[in-house]
């Protein structure tokens, strides 16, 4: 007969070899993360025959003590996250005018909705300023990577050829499956803005615009008052197609007398300038 105080005893034992052996997993998930980058729960399971549960403990530990970074459905190390995050000019992605107005977007958000946005810094600042469970829809490698980190979110990525300078996606057939979906609203940023439409640098990147905006119960267009200078060479469509437009400075009233005309709301993040 066991007694109470050596069954104690054993289930003292029990969990400390447990420890032992979690903190032996964990050493191995680091050594393996230092080659592979990144690893999903389903790879730690099959490389340490351990339950989902377990695995995502393993994960959980990690993250706790700074070792890694937490993924959309595993985990990664710190700089392979800085790595994917990068653009040409990332120090300046992420500036204060983009992330205010990529906070302003955050109100055409509701709830479990279904969204597109591009590939664009402006629309990255408003991806990592969400806080709300929503279906993500992107050809964007960033935004992808941002959304797969917000708890919730359902991340819908369109594939293809990767453009490695603006870092997106596209491939015909990832134009089809765009044509198959109606979203509640797309958020896109711009290379370039005039008084006749939106433009971008890539002739794939207009002609998904184009379609996303045939597409879209409502079209939010968000840019900084720097693209109003800039010239760019793929038209995307006319302001006639857009609804909203969130940039941080007064147009020109001929300029905003137009949007007006066509019907698009213009949002400013400081209404002083």
């Amino acid at each position: 007969m066991i007694t109470g105080t050596r069954r104690q005893t054993n289930a003292k034992k029990r969990k400390e070899m447990s420890i032992i052996y979690q903190e032996e997993r964990l050493s191995a998930i680091l050594d393996n993360l230092q080659e592979a980058r990144s690893l999903s729960v389903a790879d730690i399971c099959r490389l340490y025959n351990v339950s989902r549960d377990t695995a995502r403990r393993d994960i959980v530990k990690l993250t706790e003590q700074g070792a890694a970074i937490r993924t959309h459905g595993g985990i990664a190390l710190q700089d392979f996250q800085n790595k994917i995050l990068a653009y040409r000019d990332r120090l300046q992605a992420y500036s204060d005018i983009k992330m205010r107005i990529g906070k302003k977007a955050l109100t055409f958000l509701k709830p479990n909705g279904y969204y597109f946005f591009n590939a664009s810094t402006t629309i990255s600042c408003m991806v990592r300023q969400i806080d709300m469970p929503i279906h993500v829809f992107t050809q964007s490698l960033d935004v992808a990577e941002l959304s797969s980190q917000k708890e919730g979110a359902a991340v819908h990525v369109f594939g293809g050829k990767l453009n490695l300078e603006n870092r997106f996606f596209f491939s015909a057939e990832s134009m089809k499956q765009m044509e198959s979906i109606h979203f509640d609203a797309a958020f896109l940023g711009a290379a370039a803005v005039a008084d006749d439409g939106v433009y971008y640098e890539d002739e794939e990147d207009a002609w998904i615009s184009r379609i996303i905006s045939e597409h879209s119960n409502q079209m939010v267009i968000l840019t900084d008052h720097k693209k109003f200078n800039q010239k760019s060479r793929f038209k995307a469509f006319d302001w006639s197609h857009a609804d909203v437009l969130i940039t941080d400075r007064a147009l020109t009233e001929r300029f905003q007398t137009s949007l007006e005309a066509q019907g698009v709301h213009l949002i400013l993040t400081d209404e002083t300038k």
